[in-house]
C-alpha cells in the first residue's frame, strides 16, 4: 500500500473508516439506550430511533477537539499514512466485532486509540507516541467511569431527598418522562464524543495526502459523514450488550436510569469540550454502577463488573496487536 493513494483507493479507505463508525455506532448503541430499555420506558426498537437521532445532531453542539486529539494527538501525524490508517481501523474493527460477538461492552474509543498506536509503533517505534495526548486518554480510562460513578450517585441521593414525600408511583411516573431527556442528553454526549474519533482519522488521511493544505482541520463532509455513520449504525442496535449495560450489572429503577444517563452526559459533555477522547462505556458503566451502590453494594454484580473492567484494560493493547499485525500484512500483500 502506497503513501500516496489513487482516488479510487482513498475513498475506499474512507468507507472503511466510515464502516468502523457505523460499527462504532452499533456496538456502542447500548451506552445510549440500555438504561431507558431495561427501566421500559421505551421499546428497544423506538430507543434506538431516539438514541440514533440525537447521535446524528450532536454535530450542531460540539467542535472538533477530539478529532483534533485523535488526529495529531495520538501518534505523530507525520508517521500517519494510508498503511497505517488502515492498519489502525482493522485493528479497531476486528477487536469490536470480537466484543460485539460475545456482548462484552468494551470501548470502540480505546480500540482506535489501540489500533493507532500499533500501527504507528509497527511503522516508526515507540518515539512516534504522542505522550501528552496519549497519557489524558489513558487517565480518562479511569476518570471518566470514577466522574461517572460519583455524579450518578450524588444526583441519586439528591433526587431521594426532592422527592422523599412523594409516592413511588408519582416518583416513578414523573421519571418516566424525565427519562426521555436524559436519553437525549446523553445520546448527544456519545455522538459529539464518538463520531468526532472517525472524523479525526479520515482527516489524518486527508492531511497525509496533502488534500488538507498546509494546517490539519476536519472539513465539514467529514463531520457530516462520521454522524450520519454513527447515527445509522446506532439504528441497527446492539442487543447482546445491552443486556449487559441494561440488567446484568445492576437493575435499574427510572428514577436511577436518569440518575445514570444524566451523570453519564455531563461527563461526556465536559470530556469533549477538553478534546479527550473518553469511552462512553466506561462512563455509562459507572454511572450505573453509582446508582446500584445507592441502594447497596451488594446490589451490583461486581462479578460482571469485574469481566467489564479486564475488557478495558486488554482493548488498547489487543487492538494494537491486531493493527500491527494487519500494517504488516498490507505490506506483504498490498
Amino acid at each position: 500500500m502506497d503513501a500516496t493513494l489513487a482516488l479510487p483507493a482513498l475513498a475506499g479507505l474512507i468507507g472503511v473508516a466510515l464502516l468502523f463508525d457505523f460499527l462504532n455506532g452499533l456496538h456502542d448503541a447500548a451506552n445510549s439506550i440500555a438504561t431507558i430499555v431495561s427501566t421500559r420506558v421505551l421499546r428497544p426498537h423506538y430507543a434506538v430511533a431516539w438514541a440514533a437521532f440525537f447521535n446524528f445532531i450532536a454535530f450542531l453542539f460540539f467542535g472538533a477537539h477530539v478529532a483534533q486529539t485523535i488526529g495529531t494527538g495520538i501518534v505523530d501525524p507525520q508517521v500517519v499514512d494510508p498503511r497505517v490508517v488502515f492498519g489502525a481501523l482493522s485493528g479497531a474493527i476486528a477487536w469490536n466485532l470480537i466484543t460485539w460477538g460475545l456482548g462484552i461492552p468494551s470501548s470502540s474509543s480505546h480500540a482506535l486509540v489501540g489500533g493507532l498506536l500499533g500501527a504507528g509503533v509497527a511503522k516508526a517505534g515507540f518515539g512516534v507516541i504522542v505522550w501528552w495526548g496519549l497519557g489524558k486518554t489513558l487517565a480518562a480510562i479511569v476518570v471518566s467511569p470514577l466522574v461517572g460513578l460519583v455524579l450518578a450517585l450524588g444526583l441519586v441521593f439528591v433526587v431521594s431527598w426532592l422527592f422523599a414525600r412523594a409516592t413511588p408511583f408519582a416518583v416513578d411516573q414523573a421519571f418516566r418522562s424525565l427519562q426521555f431527556v436524559s436519553a437525549s442528553l446523553y445520546s448527544l454526549g456519545h455522538g459529539g464524543n464518538d463520531a468526532q474519533k472517525t472524523m479525526g482519522i479520515i482527516a489524518a488521511l486527508l492531511f497525509s495526502q496533502g488534500l488538507l493544505g498546509p494546517t490539519f482541520h476536519v472539513p465539514f463532509w467529514v463531520v457530516l459523514s462520521c454522524y450520519a455513520a454513527m447515527g445509522l449504525g446506532t439504528l441497527f442496535g446492539g442487543w447482546r450488550i445491552v443486556k449487559t449495560m441494561g440488567s446484568k450489572i445492576t437493575r435499574l429503577t427510572p428514577m436511577q436510569g436518569f440518575c445514570a444517563e444524566t451523570g453519564g452526559a455531563i461527563t461526556l459533555f465536559a470530556a469533549t469540550e477538553l478534546g479527550v477522547p473518553v469511552s462512553t462505556t466506561h462512563t455509562i458503566t459507572g454511572a450505573i454502577i453509582g446508582v446500584g451502590t445507592s441502594r447497596r453494594v451488594s446490589a451490583v454484580r461486581w462479578g460482571i463488573a469485574g469481566n467489564i473492567v479486564v475488557a478495558w484494560v486488554v482493548t488498547i493493547p489487543a487492538a494494537a496487536a491486531i493493527a500491527a499485525a494487519a500494517w504488516w500484512a498490507a505490506g506483504v500483500f498490498g
